[in-house]
């Protein structure tokens, strides 16, 4: 009998359902025969003629279309369940009555048949009940025991990995089941430790024993990662960050015994294969920031059908960016930007079903006649300004690049967006143009006024006539007026650059750890999370006109975290100790930098909205004609290789102070 549910089990899935329904239909057919030896029927008529195996193919007929009917072959036999074997109770049931009816009417219409009542019938219900459910429950028993696991290791395959399972027992029911189930095997739960309290300590779910129970986890897992050398795995569920304070330590233990430590987040289905899916433990979890509830159906309802163009889609925020409009069920994305290997590695990331949506183009959002031919091609109703230089010390000797990119990048692809009639512009800023004190931060604040005084341009100006669009051109009468808002939000856990990743090279090489300051804190928050809560800002953006309409809005980032603190954290993380095992070492802060960021200035006020973590905020705009005034000047400043001047100049225009008018090639939005 093993032997054939593995062969069957080896099969093409048709040609196993047809073998399943032939297994059926016998089975019918063996039970009438033992109802009928079992209650000593004698039938008036013989069982081998004519019309006894006109009988017998009438049955089988009616027994296939029953079975179907209650869906006998739409279940995979290694999930089988508790509904899927009353489909085979109601199924039997049903034939059982059919069959009842069919020879009460026979009987009363045609002619009277000897040996038959009610008692075979009964019988009959039974027996193929039982023997119809017994294949399938003794595949699930093969699968789920370990019956099943020393056949496979007889056929040659390579052992299974053992794994402990933490979370709550609900899901290490699931977890245990399909770990039994899947095809083929990769882990074995060998046992549970559940987050509940008052969960059931030494009792068994599915024979793996419940080992530990709240508050004793790391205790037990520190007892028994030095009493086996056979784990390969902790297994973590979902949302345990957030459930337990003992995260962090578990995790510590876990991987300075050099077991890998990954959480669970699925169930996928290969074909006719199982599988977990299990994604590795990163940063940002392990700091358990707490995230906010995405509103799915809201930003999938704004981003789906559109088309979408992404600057710096190959960036850390504007990749994420880019899947997540994909996923969102965008009409079509355009990446625009300047690294070939960066396109080519989100090109890898992208799954090959969405590819056909996807458009990369290396282009410079400097270079407003490529930017320009670009967007009047592929006609988006959104551009993401995600295209930016950021790293603050190396922007402060790079100066003349980071204006280009941060200034006049974001200028031209504005003034392209406002040619072109596109909807909506969105500019990603930073937390660095709060109170400015680097080149970084001065140069996107500088961004920051130019996106807000379009909105202000634009909201007073929805259907401007002759001579009111930009660089003299009657934009607003040929194309409704297009939406700027620019969204500020701090740190992006893995971003190109961050402490996260910087932190986990130096590990990975030995240490030291750099930090600046010891005192130094920022705001954390995961990208996911960050790009979601960005295309919600659009999508509220998209709604607002008057005095509630905002150009700059700011995501609520939680607390600061101390950057000692990541290190710390993440140094255990990778089963060593700070400061013994790999070195921490303060170098000083560096040009640009500030020990404390903060989300809004003192003049700023923060307006809460109905969405969670998201702000509006209001602030002073600088006129047009000033930041006009203002560009002319730190173009002469670049051309003239004058850092001094040009820093000049952002922050006169961040202080609102005046600045001579003088005179320039004319700029988006300069009247003629």
């Amino acid at each position: 009998m093993t032997s054939y549910v593995e062969a069957v089990s080896g099969l093409r899935p048709k040609m196993r359902r047809a073998i399943i329904m032939i297994q059926d239909l016998l089975m019918v057919l063996v039970a009438v025969a033992l109802s009928l030896i079992l209650s000593q029927s004698r039938l008036s008529f013989d069982a081998l003629s004519y019309a006894g195996l006109a009988c017998w193919l009438v049955i089988v007929l009616v027994a296939h279309l029953l079975f179907r009917y209650c869906g006998l072959y739409n279940t995979v036999w290694r999930f089988a369940s508790t509904p899927d074997f009353f489909n085979i109770l109601k199924g039997c049931g049903i034939l059982t009555v059919v069959l009842y009816l069919t020879s009460l009417a026979f009987r009363l219409f045609f002619q009277p048949v000897a040996g038959l009542n009610e008692r075979q019938f009964i019988v009959f219900f039974l027996v193929s009940f039982t023997i119809i459910s017994a294949p399938r429950l003794y595949y699930r028993f093969l699968r789920d025991g370990a019956s099943w696991r020393i056949l496979r290791r007889a056929a040659g395959d390579a052992p299974i990995r053992q794994a402990l399972f933490i979370g709550r027992l609900s899901e290490a029911d699931v977890i245990v089941r399909f770990t039994r189930t899947a095809m083929p095997a990769e882990y074995a739960i060998a046992g549970i430790m559940a987050t509940e309290g008052d969960a059931p300590l030494g009792t068994q779910i599915q024979g793996v024993p419940v080992v530990a129970v709240r508050p004793r986890l790391v205790d037990v897992l520190e007892e028994y990662v030095r009493g086996t050398k056979n784990l390969d795995f902790v297994i973590f569920g979902k949302g345990v960050e957030r459930e337990i304070e003992d995260y962090a330590e578990l995790v510590r233990v876990a991987r300075h015994s050099g077991i890998t430590v990954v959480q669970f987040s699925g169930l996928s289905e290969l074909g006719q294969g199982g599988k977990l899916v299990l994604d590795a433990v990163e940063m940002e979890t392990i700091m358990r920031r707490s995230a906010v509830a995405t509103d799915i159906e809201r930003i999938g309802a704004f981003v789906e059908g559109k088309r979408v163009l992404v600057t710096g889609g190959a960036g850390s925020i504007g990749r994420v960016l880019v899947k997540r409009s994909l996923q969102l069920g965008a009409e079509a994305v355009l990446v625009a930007d300047n690294s070939e290997f960066g396109i080519f590695q989100l090109d890898q990331l992208v799954e090959e079903r969405e590819r056909d949506r996807l458009t990369s183009r290396i282009a410079d959002v400097t270079d407003r006649r490529q930017m320009m031919r670009l967007v009047r091609e592929f006609e988006p109703a959104i551009i993401f300004h995600a295209a930016a230089l950021k790293h603050v010390p190396i922007l402060e000797e790079n100066w003349e690049a980071a204006i280009e990119t941060n200034v006049f990048g974001t200028l031209a692809c504005a003034e392209v967006a406002a040619k072109c009639g596109v909807p909506q512009f969105l500019l990603i800023s930073s937390d660095k143009a709060v109170d400015p004190t680097s080149v970084l931060g001065v140069t996107k604040r500088a961004a920051e006024q130019i996106v807000a005084s379009l909105h202000e341009t634009h909201a007073a100006r929805p259907s401007m006539s002759n001579g009111g669009g930009l660089n003299g051109h009657d934009v607003a009468s040929r194309h409704p007026g297009t939406k700027f808002i620019a969204v500020r939000f701090g740190n992006v856990f893995g971003s190109n650059g961050s402490v996260a990743t910087i932190f986990q090279a130096q590990i990975e090489a030995g240490g030291p750890l750099t930090i600046t300051d010891r005192r130094m804190t920022r705001y954390f928050m995961t990208v996911a999370e960050a790009v979601d809560l960005v295309i919600m800002s659009a999508a509220d953006a998209e709604q607002r006109q008057g005095a509630d309409d905002y150009a700059i809005y700011m995501l609520d980032m939680g607390k600061p975290v101390p950057i000692l603190e990541v290190a710390e954290t993440m140094i255990r993380m990778a089963g060593k100790n700070p400061y013994t095992d790999i070195q921490i070492r303060f170098t000083g802060v560096r040009p640009g930098e500030k020990l404390h960021e903060t989300l809004h200035g003192e003049n700023e006020e923060v307006v809460k909205l109905d969405i969670a973590k998201i702000f509006g905020l209001r602030t002073e705009v600088v006129r047009w004609a000033k930041i006009q005034a203002g560009l002319t000047a730190l173009q002469a400043a670049i051309r003239d290789q004058d850092k001094a001047a040009a820093l000049a100049v952002l922050m006169e225009l961040h202080q609102d102070q005046n600045i001579p008018e003088r005179d320039m090639p004319k700029v988006a939005g300069q009247t003629a």
